[in-house]
């Protein structure tokens, strides 16, 4: 796997980034009556490249992968890498609670096509910190993809730990990380410590992490910011902290907006207002109320989504990433 490499006038401040800076948790578009949405989908997807994205994420947490099926996500999975994997990363949810079952999708995914893995902490039954290790060797094992572990406890019930993470990262397939755990300090001993591609997974936390060593973002707020963030990573890679601040300043009406509410719902109901394929959310999922919706239209109206100029940054096209 090489490395997409990121400049700003020749130089960067930031780590290499193994996918791409800006990453988009994408959802899963839905018909009305519930099936999967495959042309709205590759609409979606080619719609997120085009407006900064350097990769997005199939079937993670935000594209309600509890509720497809198998078949589904691989379906899903082909036509967005049909739509853009020729110019974006394409990452594969492929987590779940079960890890034969979690090496049956990554294997999937491997012959579907896609560019790495994404896996989360295996969640409900609580395994031990050796359970955990195991867990992502086996899928690490089990394809010849990158894996980028998730972490978020808050979800899962059980964090990686800081030793865990530095012991899993001697593994050659797994290279990154989305950390969604709100440890500065134990985020910034795994960054120092190990050669992991540390990507921010909380929206709101992306500036600080980037202080430390983060590589990019994994986002849900991508799906209607994309070129703030865009810009406020530039900005800060192309040494510009005040800009970079500026910019997440500007932002922070819908870093609390899109999470208001359960954030699938949320971000289903932006895209709607934008004329974008999104659809309903599956049970137990609820759509969002005339009332959130609402609220969300002066979230939207009260941040800044395109700022004025900030630097550029030059990113591969994610197909190369995964070669």
């Amino acid at each position: 796997m090489s490395e997409v490499p990121v400049s700003v006038a020749g130089m960067s401040v930031l780590p290499p980034a193994p996918f791409g800076r800006l990453i988009t948790a994408m959802v899963t578009p839905f018909l009305p009556d519930g099936s999967l949405d495959l042309d709205g989908a590759a609409a979606l997807a080619s719609h997120l490249v085009d407006a900064g994205s350097d990769g997005l994420v199939i079937s993670g947490t935000t594209g309600e992968s509890p509720t497809t099926s198998d078949d589904e996500k691989d379906q899903l999975l082909r036509v967005v890498l049909k739509a853009v994997g020729d110019r974006a990363s394409v990452i594969a949810g492929v987590g779940t609670y079960d890890t034969h079952h979690t090496t049956e999708l990554a294997r999937a995914a491997e012959r579907a096509g896609a560019h790495g893995l994404l896996v989360v902490t295996p969640y409900y039954s609580k395994p031990p910190q050796a359970g955990v290790a195991r867990h992502f060797r086996m899928v690490a094992d089990a394809t010849g993809l990158p894996v980028m572990i998730y972490d978020i406890p808050g979800r899962t019930g059980v964090p990686v730990t800081t030793e865990t993470l530095l012991a899993l990262a001697e593994h050659p397939n797994i290279v990154a990380v989305k950390d969604a755990k709100a440890d500065l300090e134990g985020s910034s001993r795994v960054i120092a410590n190990s050669s992991l591609a540390y990507y921010c997974g909380d929206d709101a936390l992306t500036l600080p992490l980037l202080s430390v060593g983060a590589v990019g973002l994994v986002s849900v707020v991508a799906h209607v910011g994309a070129p703030a963030l865009r810009a406020l990573i530039a900005a800060f890679d192309a040494g510009d902290p005040v800009t970079a601040r500026r910019i997440h300043q500007g932002m922070l009406p819908i870093f609390k907006g899109i999470f208001r509410t359960q954030g699938v719902i949320t971000t289903k109901a932006a895209l709607t207002l934008r004329g974008l394929p999104a659809g309903p959310v599956r049970p137990p999922l609820v759509d969002a109320t005339d009332a959130e919706i609402d609220q969300l239209r002066l979230d939207l109206a009260a941040a800044v989504l395109e700022p004025s100029a900030a630097p550029a940054f030059a990113a591969a096209p994610a197909g190369a990433a995964a070669s």
